[in-house]
């Protein structure tokens, strides 16, 4: 048996050291040592998104990395995006539009949706679809989740292209 192993890393701005399981996967990591709940382990295989974080500023799945993988690294989880405000319109678009149904997806889709918006303040409804067609969604059907990003763009300046 592989020997659990220590990992430091900061998680939402606060540096955290911990023994992990060499095996052990960071969205169970950062859900079961951290208590940061806001990141959901759907299909174990990346293909659902709801494990999505930030991880040295990019999206990742959290279930493909390893906590040890995470060594040294900058997590920013829902949790701490929220918490930042760097995500308030969205989240408002996301109500206004009842986009968060059941809200399994909702935080990996927020995280998507700001990048995308980072990356692309007027995205079109298509631009805004195919951004975000790797996060799975059971309840909407995605039309208040596209409408919703289109009016968080508009009150950021930005706007369908």
């Amino acid at each position: 048996m592989i020997a659990d192993r220590e990992v430091t890393l900061t998680v939402n701005g606060e540096r955290v050291t911990q023994r992990v399981e060499p095996r052990q996967n960071l969205v169970d990591f950062l859900r079961e040592k951290l208590g940061l709940t806001g990141s959901h382990v759907g299909c174990e295989h990346g293909i659902c998104g709801a494990c999505t974080i930030r991880l040295n500023g990019m999206l990742v799945r959290g279930c493909l990395t390893l906590a040890i993988q995470a060594e040294g690294a900058e997590i920013q989880t829902i949790e701490g995006i929220s918490d930042s405000g760097e995500i308030a319109v969205l989240q408002a678009a996301f109500l206004k539009y009842n986009a968060l149904q059941c809200g399994f997806c909702t935080p990996a889709m927020l995280l998507t949706a700001a990048e995308l918006l980072e990356e692309n303040p007027s995205p079109s409804r298509e631009e805004i679809r195919q951004y975000l067609s790797g996060n799975y969604c059971r309840c909407t059907g995605y039309q208040s989740i596209v409408d919703a990003v289109e009016d968080a763009a508009r009150t950021m300046g930005g706007g369908p292209s």
